[in-house]
């Protein structure tokens, strides 16, 4: 063995001892005639002194050392007399009586240090001297926790892991796919799975009665920072169940991971909150509830006073920050600023200030009264020092805007603390969404989703209000995760499959495989996957899931670290018959 101890586990107990230590050399300092060096390794960081004194030729070696630099040292642990309350080995060091240099390093592009110097790209591009950062090891530690105790949790649960195919086929009705060309079939392609959806059904048909998994998935979708072309899900699927068992068995779950990573009881159910409520109140379908500031709907306040802007609008929608009636026209400016980007696409925004004094002042006095402006306030529960903001135009669209501007609004004041943690289940999805550019219906879910039973008589007569047995857990804004009730079955799923457009050979081509499964006996089932990156993401206090993942994607799809995707050989090429032609640039 290259060491008898860890640099993090030393203790005053120890003193005395004589230890041999290998890591790397966080940090040399020469300070007269002695050099101090922290030691690094994956448990902790553990100083070593060299004294000229007592051996000059060992403490020239040290002097040479550089950062990075991988050693072994040997010698005897010491108590240390100014000691370091910040470290867990900060009571001791060590008193080096052997040094050996393992191996050179040249210096690094940036710091090894929670505060590091470098940027994202640069990090990325040296991700494995990054992951020597104790911050980003310590994601990845906890990565493992949960992953450990969410397996020991189902499984106590009665679930069985079980690992479905990865080489599958596609079955393009959701994100894009990820496709591999087949060298043995040539001209024909597998896809990467989406999810294990269709396996993890098969395993109820097949009567395993409770599965999990925690699986890759593959999606070629436009990335922001919670997205990645590849993430992992806890997949889990249960037979014999409806909603409420569902809900109850996951909710479970996600309370015992909080318990054991943040200590935190949720005593009280998670609340439950309709998807058309989520809509009316926050503008999402992922409400982040740790604050108030609910939408308030004013358009039949606002009507007939000659201001066009609020007269044509489809939807008048309002929120009220409190303490805000301080604000400048410069911050009200700024604020309106901010749902004009292109991103929110606002045409502007009007607001109406609450004073100290209980004055009102408004951007719309010239077309209402006082008075008129005080019953929007009373609408809003406005009291004296609150700033009402007003966004108007189409219900959807609106409401998506005044969503970004609460969330803004959100940060501007402090509520939105990463510590602390809301959540809820979100239920009763349309089962469909209209897609005006195609004229057609889409799943909002999957297309295995079944319908809540009380709407079956509408799927023919009033489609787009059938209502979906689909739920999401949503935390602090984030969707963790989401799931359904699935069609068992058979007539119901082809008749699912005509509303979606699918033709009869369609749905045998994409989906024969499922459908001839449940015509030998399917139970009723259910399930839900969560996202596990998302997840310990959450629990880590991280904006974005790639600081939790080890080798991650940048935006745009591309591994830094060893430049993938890139081209391959023309005998690959030839040998799996595929032809690349690139798109012409347009001049």
């Amino acid at each position: 063995m290259f060491r008898s101890k860890t640099c993090g586990e030393l203790r005053i107990s120890d003193a005395g001892t004589v230890v041999t230590l290998a890591g790397w050399v966080q940090r040399a300092r020469k300070m007269g005639g002695m050099t101090f060096v922290d030691m690094r390794d994956r448990y902790g960081v553990t100083q070593v002194v060299f004294n000229n004194e007592s051996n000059a030729a060992l403490c020239e070696a040290a002097n040479h050392l550089g950062r990075e630099y991988v050693i072994q040292v040997t010698g005897e642990v010491a108590e240390r007399s100014s000691k370091n309350a910040n470290l867990p080995t900060g009571d001791i060091e060590i008193i080096a009586t052997d040094l050996k240099i393992l191996n050179k390093s040249e210096v690094p592009p940036f710091t090894i240090e929670d505060d590091t110097d470098g940027g994202d790209d640069l990090r990325m591009k040296y991700r494995y001297l990054d992951l020597r950062r104790p911050a980003v090891r310590r994601n990845l530690e906890l990565r493992h926790k949960m992953a450990f105790e969410i397996r020991r949790y189902l499984d106590e649960k009665g679930f069985i892991e079980v690992e479905t195919p990865v080489l599958i086929k596609s079955t393009p009705e959701g994100a894009r796919d990820f496709v591999v060309p087949s060298r043995m079939n040539p001209g024909e392609f597998y896809a990467l799975p989406q999810s294990p959806q269709t396996f993890k059904q098969l395993l109820m048909v097949s009567g395993f009665d409770r599965y999990f998994q925690i699986v890759k998935c593959f999606r070629d979708e436009d990335l922001r920072a919670d997205r990645q072309p590849e993430f992992t899900q806890i997949d889990c699927e249960m037979s014999f169940v409806e909603q409420e068992d569902v809900l109850q068995m996951f909710e479970g779950l996600v309370k015992h991971i909080f318990k054991y990573v943040k200590d935190i009881d949720f005593v009280d159910p998670f609340p439950r909150m309709t998807w058309a409520d989520a809509m009316k109140y926050y503008g999402s379908d992922k409400p982040d509830t740790r604050f108030g500031m609910k939408f308030v709907e004013i358009k039949d306040l606002t009507v007939g006073k000659g201001f066009a802007v609020l007269d044509d609008a489809e939807y008048v929608g309002a929120i009220c920050a409190p303490g805000c009636a301080s604000y400048t026209r410069k911050q009200l400016d700024q604020l309106t600023d901010f749902v004009k980007r292109p991103q929110i696409g606002a045409k502007g925004m009007m607001w109406v200030k609450v004073e100290q004094d209980g004055s009102i002042k408004s951007s719309v006095s010239k077309f209402y009264t006082e008075e008129e402006l005080r019953t929007w306030a009373a609408r809003c529960e406005a009291k004296p020092g609150d700033l009402i903001l007003i966004l108007a135009g189409p219900t959807m669209k609106t409401r998506k805007q005044l969503c970004e501007l609460r969330l803004e609004m959100g940060n501007q004041l402090g509520l939105r603390d990463p510590q602390k943690f809301s959540c809820l289940w979100v239920v009763d999805f349309p089962l469909f969404e209209w897609d005006d550019e195609t004229q057609r219906y889409y799943a909002m879910h999957h297309p295995f989703t079944s319908p809540n039973p009380e709407d079956l008589d509408k799927l023919d007569t009033a489609t787009g209000e059938v209502r979906a047995t689909a739920y999401d857990m949503v935390v602090n804004g984030n969707e963790l995760g989401g799931g359904s009730i699935r069609i068992h079955d058979a007539q119901l799923q082809d008749k699912m499959f005509s509303l979606l457009g699918l033709t009869e050979e369609d749905a045998q081509y994409k989906f024969g495989f499922l459908m001839n499964a449940f015509k030998y006996g399917a139970p009723p089932h259910g399930g839900l996957a969560f996202g596990f990156d998302r997840f310990v993401s959450i629990l880590a206090g991280l904006d974005s899931i790639r600081d939790v993942i080890a080798f991650p994607k940048n935006n745009s799809g591309r591994d830094m670290m060893i430049d993938a995707p890139s081209t391959i050989d023309d005998a690959q090429l030839k040998e799996l018959a595929i032809d690349v032609v690139l798109p012409q640039e347009e001049k």
